[in-house]
């Protein structure tokens, strides 16, 4: 009898375990009829949360053939014998090793990043981190951690949150990676870069990064990757890396969600 009673009991757990992700998906769709899903850059409603077909058409977003330095696109395969890096980044190379980002800086990107960086509406962080996952995968695929580019506490203050840990959580946790949010840290409070020259935002950011001594025993010897919404110059992202780097990193890459499509300075 209780041999029996034990396998109704494992046939019944079994079948609730298989009948509970059709629930989930029959509530969800009850869910999304009643009260439908809407798009995160309009009050209008969507099949499932994200973009409306009109933004997502305007985003340009960085395909393959890209400059493994600095995630710029190229304007064509040149096939196996055309180098992975792009001419600038030849002739001088950011202190972190590739960089990735997965779409255009413009006026249809910049929108949407504004929104989340300064709007607080963190329903844009999964979809960056998605975007993310999938410009960035070789970068995530060799990473021992991935950790953001942290904000001086006094903005983080301000802010509320750290656009760049909103994006980078989900992406470790969705890879399995090792999660750093506090390992890097922006030891003293800068300036914003807006508005400045590329050797202003050297300057400005210039030993402004460090990493802590919990830190150094999490980043020594690993591959990280770096999470940032904007690659402009690369000054900021550089200061990360050189913190990373001397305190025993052994490489950094960076991926991010959009890149600015400016010429880099020509080496000095």
């Amino acid at each position: 009898m209780r041999h029996q009673d034990g396998g109704w009991r494992d046939r019944w757990e079994a079948g609730r375990a298989r009948a509970a992700p059709a629930l989930r998906d029959f509530a969800r769709g009850l869910t999304d009829l009643i009260l439908p899903p809407l798009a995160h850059d309009s009050p209008e409603a969507t099949a499932q949360a994200g973009l409306t077909p009109d933004a997502w058409s305007r985003v340009i977003f960085l395909e393959d053939p890209v400059c493994d330095g600095c995630g710029a696109a190229f304007e064509y395969d040149g096939g196996d014998f055309a180098s992975d890096r792009c001419a600038a980044c030849l002739a001088k190379p950011y202190r972190f090793e590739r960089c990735r980002a997965a779409c255009v800086y413009d006026e249809a990107s910049r929108g949407l990043i504004l929104k989340f960086k300064h709007g607080d509406q963190q329903q844009f962080a999964p979809l960056f981190a998605r975007w993310l996952s999938r410009a960035a995968a070789p970068l995530i695929e060799a990473a021992d951690a991935i950790a953001p580019v942290p904000l001086h506490p006094g903005r983080l203050l301000t802010r509320r949150f750290n656009q760049a840990a909103e994006m980078a959580r989900p992406l470790a946790r969705s890879a399995a990676r090792d999660y750093l949010p506090d390992a890097l840290i922006r030891a003293r409070a800068t300036e914003t870069q807006g508005g400045r020259s590329a050797r202003g935002r050297r300057l400005n950011v210039k030993s402004a990064f460090a990493v802590t001594d919990a830190g150094a025993r999490r980043v020594r010897g690993r591959r990280i990757l770096l999470i940032d919404d904007v690659l402009t110059t690369g000054a900021t992202a550089e200061a990360c890396a050189t913190a990373l780097l001397e305190a025993g990193a052994r490489a950094v890459d960076l991926a991010v969600v959009a890149r600015v499509r400016t010429a880099r300075e020509p080496p000095t």
